[in-house]
């Protein structure tokens, strides 16, 4: 049975402009090839925008590497729809318009998730962006998209910046200095299970942890309080999705506090998890002997 790990122009490999951090496609593919093979399953990558992918030819589609999305998020959604009408797709496309918008972190906190005090800007423009560090309380914050990955478009600024051009829905939080002394924790989490953890560390001067910008990821044995956080985050969804990355931060009290939530495209980190192809074509090949026919 063919399986297909969705990727995009700018992640396949031989592709002009190639991002400089596709190299992360390749580490996932190395990691799953061999697995999936073991049970008796092939993987392939493809674009999710192929418009010859014959998508009711696979037996399942992971959403992978479709690090463009953000930019053309009603036409990648219209397609998620087309595929899961197919064959099954993971995850499904319900719970990615869910985390498609990082107003599903409102969602979270209404659960118990513990989240950075964040204010929501449907327009960004001078006078709501300045009055922002009154409101939150900070002379130092940080501008996201709402609908963005891997800091494209993120901003930081202290109070008195120059406020750049935000065309976008942004939201707005407190910069908290964990992220350089400590580091971003990411828990990888397979089926509902566990898997590995991780934390990353921007280079000096810097705060972004992405590997373009970078940064460096270090494997981690998580003590049972940070894990216990990161499992909580997991156990508020209504059913475990078939992979899930829980980005997270120290804060100010010693606890993890939530950044994000990853349940559409997240780089999963294999090469810092080495048990990570195995299981996801372990929970894999257990959906599709379950699913009804």
């Amino acid at each position: 049975m063919k399986i297909a790990y969705l990727a995009c122009p700018v992640t396949l490999p031989g592709t002009p402009n190639r991002r400089e951090d596709a190299f992360e496609h390749d580490y996932m593919m190395d990691a799953l090839r061999p697995a999936f093979a073991a049970q008796g399953l092939t993987i392939e990558d493809v674009s999710w925008d192929n418009p010859a992918a014959d998508w009711a030819s696979y037996g399942a589609v992971i959403i992978g590497t479709t690090w463009d999305y953000w930019d053309r998020q009603e036409e990648f959604l219209a397609t998620l729809d087309r595929i899961g009408a197919a064959t099954r797709l993971y995850n499904p496309p319900g719970i990615v318009r869910w985390n498609i918008h990082k107003t599903y972190l409102r969602d979270l906190e209404a659960r118990g998730a513990r989240i950075i005090p964040t204010l929501w800007l449907d327009k960004a423009d001078e006078a709501s962006a300045a009055a922002a560090f009154d409101t939150l309380g900070s002379d130092d914050l940080v501008f996201k998209r709402q609908v963005g990955a891997g800091a494209d478009g993120q901003h930081r600024l202290k109070q008195g910046d120059a406020i750049p051009d935000m065309p976008h829905p942004m939201m707005v939080q407190p910069f908290l200095p964990a992220i350089q002394n400590e580091g971003e924790y990411s828990f990888i989490f397979i089926g509902g299970e566990f898997c590995h953890a991780l934390v990353k560390r921007a280079v000096p001067g810097d705060y972004r942890i992405q590997s373009k910008y970078g940064g460096k990821e270090t494997p981690v044995d998580p003590p049972a309080d940070d894990l216990a956080d990161a499992s909580a985050i997991i156990a508020m969804l209504d059913e475990a999705p078939l992979y899930a990355r829980v980005d997270m931060v120290r804060g100010e009290d010693g606890r993890l506090v939530l950044m994000e939530l990853e349940v559409i495209e997240p780089y999963l980190y294999p090469v810092e998890g080495p048990r990570l192809g195995e299981m996801i074509a372990e929970a894999v090949k257990k959906r599709l002997e379950t699913a009804p026919a």
